[in-house]
Parts: C-alpha cells; structure tokens; sequence
C-alpha cells in the first residue's frame, strides 16, 4: 500500500486483510471516497456561478476520462454519462466504482499528494467538467464558501469510509458481506463484481462466492454478471446481526 494512503484507513485495512490482491482492495476502499449523493462538495448552483473556470470535455465511449498512469492530478466531475473506474490491466482489469453525474472525483488523491489507483473510462458518450491542480488550488483560494464545503465534504467522505471499514471487524464472513452489500448499493443494485468485493473483504473468490450463494438461495440477492441484486434488505439486516 502506499504510504502516503490516509493512515486511519491502512491500519483499517491491514487490520481487515486483503489476501487476495492488496492493491485492488486499496483501488477499491479509495474509490468509496468519491463525491457523491450528499456529500457532493458542489452543488448545481456551485457549477453554473464556476463555469468559466470549469472546463468542459466531451469524452466518447471508450474514451480515457483519466489515468492511473502516467500520474494524473486534477479533479474531475461527471455532468452527464457515467464514468467507470477500472483497476489492474488485462486479465486482471476489475471495476472498482461507476460514476454519475454530479459525482465528484480526483479530488481527496490531489490534496494527499496520492497517485490515482485506478483509471477512468466512459461508458457512454459522457461531459467532463475538469480542474487541474492550480486551478483547483485557485478555487479554494479564492472561493471561501466553496472551500470550506469542499473540505467538509472530503472529511465527511473519508470518514464514512474508515467507519465502514471499521464495522466490519470483528463480524463473521456473512455479517461482512450482509453489511457491505447494504452500504455498497444504488437503490436496490451493486454494481461491483464478485472479485471487487471478495478484496474489500480481504478474502478469496471462492469464499465470498459461497455466502453468496447462501443468500440467493434464502431469498436475499439475486446475483448476475457483474452485479448483484438486493431482494430482501431486511433479510440481509437480520444477516448483520447473526439473525437468520
């Protein structure tokens, strides 16, 4: 892991596992930390009085949003499409995360100094708004308000994302996995693939992939390529807390 990863979460994360490949289970845990939903540091608003610092770029489907490599620094916000995040190449290329719109990333790795562990691509013809590091400096230099929801926002993600990391020691396999299918889903889906969330975990495949099949057989998921649906969320609450 890198050193330069917030030090609460390496010791969370070291403290959970990752057995299976540290570096996906790192991509993945940081990949928690976007902007998004409530805790979006800009508002619609923010984004039309910020227009003519904000650069727009169409990126075509396939297109490269951002890289891993070589570094990239900036923050990124999706104005329309979505945005996936892959980490690994080839064979081992996994999605860790997909962007909305109005979700906001880049952002936390910029202010920790922190290379990006994963690469963004559109999924569909997308809008880009973008900053690079100056101008993203600029912004909170000369935009009070914005800088300090900024930061607010980024506390407020970074440490939802420890506790979550937290709640799951100490819990059984089934407790971890009822938990994190709960925190991880978009309405009713998770859109991660097995390989992503058995990581998180810090466990093999196999074991994740066994629970899993608990659940859909009790009723509580549906499980299909690259996604899982909830059925019962009040079966996986049980789940959570040793209740069949």
């Amino acid at each position: 892991m890198s050193p330069q990863t917030p030090a609460a979460m390496n010791r969370a994360l070291s403290m959970l596992g990752g057995r299976e490949d540290p570096r996906l289970q790192q991509a993945a845990w940081v990949a928690r930390c976007v902007g998004r939903g409530h805790a979006t540091p800009l508002t619609g608003d923010d984004v039309s009085a910020l227009a003519s610092i904000l650069r727009r770029r169409s990126v075509p489907r396939a297109g490269l949003v951002f890289g891993a490599k070589p570094h990239t620094a900036g923050v990124w916000i999706v104005r329309s499409g979505h945005v996936e995040l892959t980490a690994g190449s080839g064979p081992g290329r996994v999605v860790v995360q997909i962007l909305r719109p109005g979700d906001v990333d880049g952002d936390i790795q910029l202010l920790l100094d922190m290379p990006l562990p994963y690469t963004g691509r559109a999924l569909e013809d997308a809008e880009i708004l973008e900053l690079d590091s100056e101008e993203f400096e600029r912004l909170l230099a000369t935009h009070p308000a914005v800088a300090r929801r900024w930061l607010s926002s980024v506390a407020e993600r970074l440490n939802t994302s420890h506790m979550r990391i937290l709640g799951l020691l100490g819990r059984s396999l089934t407790q971890q996995t009822a938990q994190l299918l709960l925190d991880e889903a978009d309405g009713d889906v998770v859109e991660l693939p097995q390989r992503t969330l058995a990581a998180m975990l810090g466990v093999r495949r196999p074991s994740l992939n066994k629970v899993l099949k608990e659940f859909e057989k009790a009723g509580l998921i549906g499980v299909r390529y690259a996604a899982i649906d909830l059925v019962d969320r009040r079966g996986l609450v049980r789940r959570v807390h040793g209740r069949a």
